[in-house]
């Protein structure tokens, strides 16, 4: 049962990357409606090959990596006049840059990172230490002032494994005093932080809290940067958030867990929306140690899923109305499904996941490619299918179900695009912070 699951998933993946090739070879990301592509910005950066990669060295899929990896070797150049998202940026293709190296030992990855995370590293040049939202990938020229916890604190992952593999401690440095930033300005009285923040002054401009996009991959690289470098001050920056979420943002409703939005400083949630992007947090506490509240809140998400047979991007679970019907190939249900079950064996979540995946191939399969659903209640498709659908959800489904040789989950901690980097204990300092 596992093997065909796990069978299939390669060859979906296989389907959806051909289609890549065919209509969309040397772009982005595919349009699998129209059979076109679709460029981030005026110069494509080759998003889907290089999220994609790694997800190909997992699977065995030789021809199709060597093609993709030749594409990026002759191809991505970042020497462009670009203004691009730094977040994106750094998780998609410097995660993916990273990974590539460490899989597959070539050390032109490695070159390619060192000189796309030269150019990202100038956002950070900031009163605050917490960088700008997009630079300028030829000029260093930083813009967008206002910014988010997600978008400012997801770097320490890629940064700290750049430090670990160059030796170079400023990257993690930097990475790390912008995450300090973040947290030395939560709130004095609940502990959350919240949703935009001023580069320039610190000052936040919108102060609702959740778990939910904005926010999400700030708690979890505070973890993560734990378990993948030892680093004792992450750990205690997740120790203090997690017992502020769980006080304030946790909800129930008919006798299931959700996590809810709060006002920053008194924690009295005022919108009971939950959704996609919230489902990775099943994994994070399980990954925390909380298999309890993690076994929990699995049960929501696998009901957020089924209700319409594919998960809305929000719903109120109060009410359980969907309040935005869009699905877009995320993967965060089939990872919270993928850790369950590393940390408890449970089979409930290879069949979770086995439901998922076939709901993905019954409404997101079309002659074109994977596509996003515009609304979950009449499963119209949208014509995009993401890099990380094959970066994250289909690797997510693969690894669910594939042999467990495939990958030593006690060895890598994944980025939050599920780019594995090797856990590098003999490069980190007491403090726990890599070395020099």
């Amino acid at each position: 049962m596992r093997e065909q699951l796990a069978d299939s998933v390669k060859q979906e993946f296989t389907y959806a990357w051909e289609q890549y090739v065919r209509n969309a070879w040397g772009h982005d990301a595919l349009k699998p409606i129209s059979h076109s592509y679709y460029d981030w910005y005026s110069h494509p950066l080759l998003m889907t090959p290089l999220d994609g990669f790694d997800t190909m060295l997992l699977m065995g899929l030789k021809s199709q990596a060597d093609s993709a990896k030749t594409l990026l070797l002759d191809s991505l150049r970042f020497d462009e006049d670009i203004s691009v998202s730094g977040f994106e940026v750094t998780i998609r293709m410097l995660g993916g840059l990273l990974s590539a190296y460490e899989m597959d030992g070539d050390k032109r990855f490695l070159k390619l990172a060192v000189d796309l995370a030269g150019r990202l590293i100038k956002a950070f040049d900031t009163p605050t230490g917490i960088p700008y939202r997009f630079i300028n990938l030829k000029t260093g020229k930083a813009t967008g002032n206002l910014t988010n916890p997600a978008e400012a604190g997801t770097m320490l992952l890629e940064y700290g494994t750049l430090t670990a593999l160059t030796g170079d401690s400023l990257y993690y440095k930097t990475a790390k005093r912008a995450v300090e930033a973040i947290y030395s300005r939560r709130s004095k009285k609940t502990g959350l932080v919240g949703s935009q923040i001023d580069v320039m002054t610190g000052v936040w401009v919108d102060r609702e809290s959740s778990i939910s996009g904005g926010t999400d991959s700030y708690y979890e690289y505070l973890l993560k940067a734990w378990k993948l470098f030892g680093d004792e001050d992450c750990k205690g920056m997740w120790d203090s958030s997690i017992l502020a979420i769980n006080r304030h943002l946790a909800d129930t409703s008919k006798g299931m867990l959700w996590y809810g939005r709060a006002e920053m400083d008194t924690g009295i949630i005022n919108r009971p929306l939950y959704g996609a992007l919230d489902a990775f947090f099943a994994g994070m506490l399980a990954m925390g140690g909380d298999t309890i509240r993690a076994i929990a809140l699995q049960k929501s998400n696998y009901k957020m899923w089924t209700s319409a047979d594919l998960e809305p991007e929000t719903l109120n679970y109060r009410t359980m109305r969907i309040t935005d019907g869009y699905y877009a190939l995320r993967p965060e249900n089939l990872e919270s499904c993928y850790y369950l079950y590393q940390y408890t064996r449970d089979p409930a979540y290879l069949s979770m996941g086995a439901e998922m995946f076939r709901s993905l191939v019954r409404y997101c399969r079309t002659e074109g490619g994977y596509a996003a659903i515009k609304d979950v209640r009449n499963m119209v498709p949208d014509d995009l299918m993401e890099s990380y659908f094959l970066a994250e959800t289909l690797k997510y489904a693969y690894l669910l179900f594939a042999p467990e040789h495939t990958l030593d989950f006690s060895e890598v901690v994944f980025n939050t695009e599920a780019h594995p980097f090797r856990r590098h204990p003999s490069s980190t300092s007491p403090d726990g912070s890599p070395k020099t």
